[in-house]
């Protein structure tokens, strides 16, 4: 990790090393796919779990290579695919079991996974409750859940 990410200290929030996984997959697939990721990992955020977000859908492309399971393809061809992310505090090897559940869920012989050293930030809990820009302290926007309203 960059040493200025290592080394960011404040009574606001606090720094934590961990990966940043992004997975290409048909939208279709995406709720299997989540539900697999949440069997090996809660993603904690804070005072949060299940955290993830899902990218609206967008054209991946491949072509297939005669060695594959698929008939190999003169062009390329192009699927419908949402990109799902995750950040999980772990990395190198403490990272199989989430992988290994991801090439099992996942509909592709090749899954399209990528992985990224990341760091992210943490609130310190009970800080800042009465600032006017927290949505509890505004009329409920549209983003907001009902539950939270």
């Amino acid at each position: 990790m960059p040493e200025p990410l290592c080394n960011i200290a404040s009574s606001r929030f606090s720094i934590e090393q961990g990966t940043r996984v992004l997975i290409q997959v048909p939208q279709e697939a995406a709720g299997r796919l989540l539900q697999a990721i949440l069997a090996q990992e809660p993603l904690h955020w804070g005072d949060y779990d299940q955290v993830a977000y899902t990218s609206s859908t967008g054209v991946q492309q491949f072509r297939t290579l005669p060695q594959a399971r698929n008939r190999a393809t003169e062009q390329a061809v192009a699927v419908a695919c949402v990109e799902l992310q995750v950040f999980v505090p772990k990395q190198g090897q403490d990272l199989e079991p989430l992988l290994r559940a991801i090439y099992h869920a996942h509909p592709y012989e090749e899954p399209v996974i990528l992985l990224v050293p990341a760091a992210r930030s943490l609130h310190h809990r009970g800080q800042d409750e009465a600032n006017p820009n927290r949505f509890w302290n505004q009329k409920a926007a549209d983003w907001v859940p009902e539950i939270h309203r």
